[in-house]
């Protein structure tokens, strides 16, 4: 394993201190491996978040390409429709 030295905040210091003597961490160690790995999970939730984002950001690109683009007359219009296709979409989920 790579040793390596690093700066905290008396704040943080205390908190895996506070980690550790709750007994379910034996060491610093354990702390801070545990918060990088949820760290390093976090971020593969937002890469695949992004990924999905740029699916659908590409879905509606291929559909005002293709012609299918929805106008509105007014903001009214399109709140209402947005309303409507959400309350379609929370009766499709439940």
């Amino acid at each position: 394993m790579a040793t390596m030295n690093i700066s905290i905040t008396p704040q943080l210091a205390q908190l895996i201190n506070d980690k550790v003597t709750s007994g379910r961490y034996h060491s610093a160690s354990e702390v801070i491996r545990e918060g990088l790995r949820l760290l390093k999970e976090q971020d593969e939730i937002r890469r695949l978040r992004l990924e999905e984002l740029r699916k659908e950001i590409q879905k509606g690109v291929d559909q005002l390409e293709r012609g299918e683009a929805k106008t509105f007359s007014s903001g009214e219009e399109l709140a209402a429709h947005i309303e409507a296709e959400g309350r379609k979409i929370l009766v499709e989920n439940h």
